[in-house]
């Protein structure tokens, strides 16, 4: 190995023992919540794409956990918030942490990506740019990958909370 190569094993060693800090943090934060709320769930930890992740699990059916979900996941992303907060509390870093709650991320992000495919087709047919409905930072990004993917490029635009996407021709 170069002295370069090293380095950069080190580095991404590093960049993982953090982001598994930060998984273990978030966890221990999250676990104190379902208690006091007398909620069941299990934690499930990973690191994804260069953040951590953690998931919200029931074997029990997850209608309890819904209600950390919220309506269009305003729960959720509010619970990921001060799950962040907990982390950057702990940590002094700020902290790039994905929260899913029984599944609703996951679920989200392949409606999403069929979204982005969708409007990518209809933008390689009519040759007319697509401008999609608002949404929050998480499901732009889905959408701009799943566009990228599909080998166009999208912009976001507007102000929160009314950002949207636009699908435009190649």
């Amino acid at each position: 190995m170069t002295e370069g190569t090293t380095s950069a094993a080190a580095e991404g060693a590093d960049t993982l023992t953090r982001l598994e800090q930060e998984g273990e943090i978030a966890a221990d934060y999250l676990e104190g919540l379902l208690d006091i709320a007398d909620l069941d769930g299990d934690i499930d930890m990973d690191v994804e794409a260069d953040r951590a992740s953690v998931s919200i699990i029931s074997d029990t059916g997850s209608r309890d956990l819904q209600k950390l979900v919220g309506r269009d996941g305003e729960v959720l992303e509010a619970l990921q918030e001060l799950t962040r907060l907990a982390v950057h509390r702990e940590t002094g870093d700020r902290s790039r942490l994905m929260l899913d709650i029984a599944g609703y991320r996951a679920r989200k992000r392949a409606e999403l990506s069929e979204l982005g495919a969708k409007a990518a087709a209809e933008v390689k047919s009519s040759g007319e740019s697509v401008r999609l409905k608002p949404m929050t930072p998480f499901e732009r990004k889905v959408v701009h990958d799943a566009v990228k993917a599909a080998g166009l490029r999208s912009e976001s635009e507007g102000e929160e909370p009314q950002r949207f996407v636009v699908v435009l021709p190649a």
